[in-house]
């Protein structure tokens, strides 16, 4: 095969694509992953961000404090009241790569998109796309369908105030069986708002708009009851940073580069984390361990930088050095802020560093009272050999390490990497047949887990199946070292999979509610029902998807009622978990208290539960009475 591979290779072999074709060919090089809107960083809210970076970036410089969009079946359309795109250059700048204004620093001092990338790969990735401007009494307008330029129009006179004005809809030949999450939407504009004060930003209707920038944020992300301190909000020149510290456990984290939300940090969070330990070590002049300073954080940091340096085109991870070229080291521009700013917060304000004192040093004493427990636990899981009895893993994952071309492989996979929870031998050897082995992990449980509400982290250790399940994840260290960007819930679609699904959630909220509250936890959907006759087979993923399919099939069809996963084979499972998995997002609302929830669905039984339980049972119909349909 290598042979008649180099014999055939001539000229005919080399071919060169354009713009577009080059997009549609490799979407993931511009998007990230494509996905139908699961997650918060699938396809088609990068294909909103590089419209609305564009409106962003005229905001920064002064230019229109408006941003007005609407989603209607998959329409998008976008309208700024900047300065509007100059009318010769319209199709250009959505239609050729590297053209953009953003190339000259003077004009772009610190914007998001400086590669001249974005909106052509909305364009190409496009079913219709369509730009008009807005400049000094004259509107220009340009129609294209994926990335083909259909309709230049004319240059006509407008009473329009300046700006431009965006619409498109993805193309579902790319983004198949694709919707928007309005939780997802809700913080991207959020996030916009916050890092952007005074912006006024409308979706749907729906108005955002934030006063106190960081301050908003955080005090949106965390629940005043939970918190152990006032926040403390910090601004400087081109940096701004939010800190508390919550009752619960983990590190939560949002950092941001000239208003883009880095997902995987970066240079920037990795400076804060090493200086915000630093100076919490020199304030109370004791060298507390690291772990417990960061312990129960919940901080996020905003900074502006000259041409800044992304990992990837989705611009989630920051790897600039320094502020600008020639400038301070992101480590030291920092540093120094942290140093002198929270510095002198903390000696202000003596009831916070009080407060904070207090919680380094709780988490100092579990620290300690568990490394006994952490020690016997490591080795048990050791003679578990939990690789080859519980987790049977993939290839990918964040932990490899390489360099080079296979380092940026890996990176990508990795954000399609999902670990399957399931229970029974039936259900994990059905998902561990159909799986992908290249990123699909699955980890089998033994029964159902035990409900951990209102325990210490002391029992995540003596646990066997908690234990192996945080050795499985690599969370025992923190959310960093997480092995699977989606960890996905897998049971059965009975009363008895519910429970588990709860008394999973449970410890995942308990112990790791960063991993909820950082979008890396889902549900799987199965069908319920297949519905086939001799030339088609439906698969129904609830009762109204099974009656519309037999009302299409002809005949009368037979209909199948999947009671549990093992009863779906490998060969149709592999159907559910591949490219149109449909994945149902674990979300927490901003406002969500998470003891009483807890409280509430895994406390002890209450009249309030009851009553719920009693006004949303579901009555399942029996196979009997479904022959008969």
């Amino acid at each position: 095969m290598a042979e008649k591979e180099q014999l055939d290779y001539t000229e005919d072999s080399i071919k060169s694509l354009d713009w577009k074709e080059h997009i549609r060919l490799r979407p993931g090089m511009y998007i990230g992953k494509l996905g139908d809107g699961s997650s918060a960083d699938d396809g088609i809210y990068v294909l909103l961000k590089e419209v609305i970076d564009n409106c962003i970036d005229e905001y920064t410089m002064g230019n229109g404090k408006n941003v007005d969009v609407n989603i209607n079946n998959n329409i998008i359309s976008v309208r700024d009241f900047g300065r509007g795109i100059p009318l010769g250059k319209v199709v250009d700048v959505v239609s050729k790569i590297n053209t953009g204004a953003k190339y000259d620093s003077k004009a772009f001092q610190k914007s998001v998109g400086l590669n001249g990338v974005g909106t052509k790969a909305v364009n190409a990735l496009s079913n219709h796309f369509k730009v008009t401007s807005y400049r000094d009494g004259k509107e220009k307008t340009a129609e294209f369908e994926r990335g083909n330029l259909i309709k230049e129009h004319k240059e006509t006179a407008t009473k329009e105030a300046n700006g431009t004005y965006v619409e498109f809809t993805p193309d579902n030949t790319i983004f198949k069986n694709y919707h928007f999450v309005q939780e997802y939407l809700d913080n991207q504009f959020w996030n916009y708002c916050y890092l952007n004060a005074g912006l006024v930003m409308n979706l749907n209707g729906k108005r955002y708009i934030s006063k106190n920038g960081l301050l908003d944020l955080l005090q949106r992300k965390t629940n005043e009851d939970e918190i152990r301190y006032p926040i403390i909000h910090l601004k400087g020149e081109d940096i701004e940073v939010a800190i508390t510290h919550e009752s619960a456990y983990g590190e939560e984290y949002y950092s941001f580069v000239n208003g883009q939300f880095t997902t995987q940090g970066g240079t920037h969070l990795a400076a804060f984390r090493e200086a915000f330990i630093k100076t919490v070590r020199d304030f109370y002049k004791k060298d507390y361990d690291a772990s417990d300073i960061r312990g129960s954080i919940c901080a996020a940091i905003s900074v502006r930088v000259q041409e800044p340096v992304f990992e990837s085109q989705t611009k989630t991870k920051l790897g600039s050095q320094n502020v600008y070229e020639g400038g301070p080291s992101m480590r030291n521009f920092i540093g120094d802020f942290l140093t002198k700013e929270l510095d002198n917060f903390l000696h202000k304000n003596p009831a916070t560093a009080d407060a904070l004192k207090k919680r380094i040093e709780q988490n100092e004493r579990e620290r300690k009272e568990l490394s006994g427990i952490r020690k016997l636990a490591n080795e048990r899981a050791k003679k578990a050999n939990l690789h080859n009895k519980k987790l049977r893993d993939c290839k990918y994952h964040y932990n490899d390490e390489a360099t080079g071309k296979e380092k940026d492989k890996i990176v990508e996979k990795a954000k399609e990497s999902t670990i399957f929870i399931t229970e029974g031998d039936s259900a994990s050897g059905s998902i561990t047949k159909a799986r992908n082995v290249e990123t699909q992990a699955v980890f089998s449980l033994r029964g159902k887990p035990l409900n951990c509400f209102g325990l210490t982290k002391k029992v995540v250790y003596e646990n066997e199946e908690f234990n192996l399940l945080q050795h499985a994840l690599n969370i025992e260290e923190g959310y960093d070292t997480l092995r699977y960007n989606n960890i996905v819930f897998a049971t059965d679609a009975d009363v008895d999979g519910m429970h588990i699904r709860l008394l999973l959630m449970t410890f995942f909220l308990q112990f790791f509610p960063d991993l909820v509250k950082n979008g890396h936890v889902y549900i799987l959907e199965t069908p319920l029902f297949r519905v086939r006759d001799k030339k088609e087979t439906i698969y129904c993923y609830d009762e109204k998807e099974k009656q519309e399919a037999i009302k299409k099939l002809t005949g009368k069809p037979e209909i199948t009622r999947f009671k549990g996963l093992g009863e779906i084979s490998p060969d149709e499972f592999a159907r559910f978990i591949g490219r149109d998995m449909k994945l149902q997002p674990v979300m927490m609302l901003p406002d969500t208290h998470i003891q009483q929830l807890l409280e509430y669905y895994m406390g002890k039984n209450t009249p309030s539960r009851q009553d719920f339980i009693i006004d949303n049972l579901k009555i399942e119909v029996d196979l009997a009475d479904e022959a008969t349909v």
